[in-house]
């Protein structure tokens, strides 16, 4: 089968992290989401794993040390990214919206 679309890995991220984003908000619960995500690439790979491979009891090792070591670049790619660049967090931008005059408490 050939690969006729031309969607990059990264739209397709978008796409995820879309459902994420609308997730989070609906839950509140960042963690749950992320938790729940991180799930869903684990048996989405699993599977990925199973249909590559011709004996993957002999090769669980293997793909356990290959999708570990592409999930730790990645998320080392991403945190360093954060680090240069920090989300701005809804309370953050409330804060820096707020032009009123500040009053002192004392």
């Amino acid at each position: 089968m050939t690969d006729t679309s031309n969607t990059t890995i990264y739209e397709l991220a978008d796409q995820f992290i879309a459902l994420a984003n609308q997730l989070s908000q609906q839950e509140t619960d960042v963690g749950k989401v992320g938790t729940a995500l991180r799930f869903a690439a684990a048996r989405f790979n699993a599977f990925e794993a199973a249909i590559k491979s011709a004996d993957l009891g002999a090769e669980k090792e293997s793909a356990l040390e290959w999708f570990s070591s592409e999930f730790k670049e990645m998320l080392s790619d991403n945190l360093d990214d954060h680090i240069a660049n920090p989300p701005i967090t809804q309370e953050a931008a409330a804060e820096e919206a707020d032009n009123s005059v500040q009053m002192f408490k004392g």
